[in-house]
């Protein structure tokens, strides 16, 4: 791979002055690694000499062809990031590895249990490299254990937490994204947050564990203590709440659309709207309703089914009903609601130009475009930075970086 020497994507914002250390690969470590990077801390990516981070080779889509091409799902999950490849079975390149850690303020990674250790930077080789380093260790099952050995993927913790028990209509249904991997991504990324505040009073780092499963027992909300506080088993709840009514996805004349009557204020805007009865003994509680579901649904659908989404938006819309469209992601793309909220930027490639890509989720008061730094980096080139780093590195000092 050709070794672009561009200078380093320098953090500004909230965490400037903070350098992550992403040993991540896939999805959940990147992720925390790239929210970081969103509040202004400087990432170094480090990536394996042969292909780097799996999800390199993850498609199509690709840009570009052949040894050149660049996956955009390796962009969904590595903006505001520099690309340094290391063998760390190699000697000189773990010595590079120890040389980062000393200067970092954070380390991620996302190793099955116990391969950090057997390459030498255990917690105790990385605490005695940098006593105040903090290191997020993201896993698939938990450190310990008896599972704790697993290997970690999306869809079997999203099978295996119970997520998918609760998601689809006829079977099982897996949410179409990795929920799993980002959960758990972003509970890394709050985890080293608190973590660093610590350091401002102790001066050390610790380390911060989660792991897929905890990302999606963590959002069971109300179906986890439906059965953890009432007993009852939760089961697939397809496009309705399985405890407001109504509360999902109806048909129109023209396309779906939803609603949401979650307060009985909501109900008596609603019922009116439509041509129903608030009062009629089936519906007039949201117990009733809910033990009635099935029949409201239909008689729903059979009024919708008479006019197509625009009409019933508009009406729902002019009641005060809570509702809206069923979009996809061109449509979400091109909503000036979405850009409006700085979701959307154009970012300059290093080898295949301009593009555009999802953007920071967090807004700050003194950034009106999104995130905490005032521009946003392109997911970065297989060892883009290999010499811009090895550079820094010679020319600091760990006391001092």
């Amino acid at each position: 791979m050709a070794d672009h020497t561009d200078q380093p994507a320098a953090g500004a914002g909230l965490l400037s002055g903070t350098l992550v250390l992403d040993l991540s690969r896939a999805l959940a470590g990147p992720h925390a690694g790239m929210m970081l990077g969103d509040l202004g801390a400087r990432v170094i990516k480090v990536e394996t000499p042969n292909g780097g981070d799996d999800s390199r080779g993850w498609g199509p889509p690709f840009l570009g062809e052949g040894e050149d091409r660049e996956s955009t799902y390796f962009m969904a999950a590595n903006r505001n990031k520099e690309s340094i490849t290391l063998d760390l079975k190699d000697a000189d390149d773990a010595d590079v590895l120890a040389r980062l850690v000393q200067r970092a303020d954070v380390l991620i990674e996302n190793f099955r249990v116990g391969v950090l250790d057997r390459l030498g930077f255990s917690v105790e080789r990385l605490h005695e490299l940098n006593p105040g380093l903090v290191i997020c260790s993201i896993t698939g099952f938990g450190h310990d254990g008896p599972e704790s050995q697993r290997a970690g993927y999306d869809q079997i913790a999203q099978g295996e937490a119970g997520l998918m028990s609760l998601t689809g209509i006829e079977e099982p249904t897996k949410v179409g994204v990795p929920i799993a991997d980002l959960l758990a991504g972003m509970n890394g990324a709050f985890g080293v947050l608190a973590a660093l505040l610590e350091r401002q009073q102790t001066g050390r780092g610790r380390v911060v564990r989660t792991s897929l499963i905890a990302g999606i027992v963590g959002v069971h909300a109300f179906q986890g203590t439906k059965w953890t506080v009432a007993g009852e088993l939760p089961g697939l709840s397809g496009s309705h709440h399985p405890s407001i009514a109504p509360y999902g996805l109806f048909h129109t004349a023209t396309a779906p659309i939803q609603l949401s009557c979650g307060s009985e204020g909501l109900w008596r805007k609603f019922a009116p709207a439509v041509g129903l009865d608030p009062d009629e003994p089936r519906f007039a509680t949201n117990g009733e309703r809910v033990s009635h579901r099935d029949e409201l649904v239909q008689v729903l659908n059979d009024i919708f089914a008479t006019q197509p989404a625009e009409h019933w938006l508009a009406l729902l819309s002019s009641a005060g009903v809570p509702s809206g469209k069923v979009r996809n992601l061109q449509e979400v793309y091109e909503w000036e609601q979405v850009r409006s909220q700085g979701l959307l930027v154009e970012v300059d490639h290093a080898t295949k130009g301009t593009f555009s890509i999802p953007g920071p989720v967090i807004r700050f008061d003194d950034n009106p475009y999104g995130g905490a730094r005032p521009d946003v980096i392109a997911p970065p080139v297989l060892g883009q930075h290999n010499a811009s780093v090895r550079a820094w590195l010679d020319e600091t000092d760990p006391t001092d970086a």
